[in-house]
């Protein structure tokens, strides 16, 4: 029996709108003796895709980082971190998306607290599929990893050995479901 598969390389033409409510966008940093995780609850994204042409751009709002305590959340608004008064927002703005078969590899630039440094997402894309309500939708997963104090966020708890509490390499994750616009 042979199976025949095809390599899907191009994204799903169109333009597709984030759906918040089932998106997420967070980050994972090393801490003390495990992991310490966050996401933003306000976010947006698009994509665009026209045959070999595609651009994702998306942004964060700083003053909707969730870690589980109001404490720390005002933390993360304060210039030892993300400073939401002066830098209301996170960006990313692709300039190169390639896809072989389910995978996706996305270049661009990301800016936290007014500076952009290049970075390269990896992850998975999922073909459109018909939703019970109507439209369809896609599905994509990405990554990367990023020094945040390249970025200027910088502040740390030193520990009794001379270490810092936080790791400086931090985890970026979103897991992102489209909406195709009509």
């Amino acid at each position: 029996m042979t199976i025949t598969t095809a390599t899907r390389e191009a994204l799903p033409t169109g333009t597709w709108a984030l759906d918040p409510i089932h998106s997420t966008i967070g980050f994972e940093v090393s801490y003390l003796v495990g992991t310490f995780r966050g996401h933003f609850r306000d976010v947006q994204a698009t994509l665009v895709a026209d045959g070999d042409s595609a651009r994702l751009a998306g942004s964060a709002k700083v003053a909707s980082v969730d870690v589980k305590d109001e404490n720390l959340n005002a933390h993360l608004q304060s210039p030892d971190f993300f400073d939401a008064e002066r830098h209301p927002e996170l960006t990313f703005e692709s300039t190169d998306i390639s896809r072989s078969g389910d995978e996706v590899k996305i270049g661009g630039e990301l800016t936290i607290k007014g500076v952009s440094q290049p970075v390269v997402l990896t992850g998975t894309i999922a073909d459109p599929v018909e939703h019970p309500a109507g439209g369809r939708r896609i599905g994509v997963k990405l990554e990367t990893t990023v020094d945040r104090t390249a970025y200027g966020v910088s502040w740390n708890m030193p520990l009794p050995d001379g270490n810092g509490a936080l790791a400086n390499e931090v985890k970026l994750v979103a897991e992102l479901f489209f909406t195709e616009e009509a």
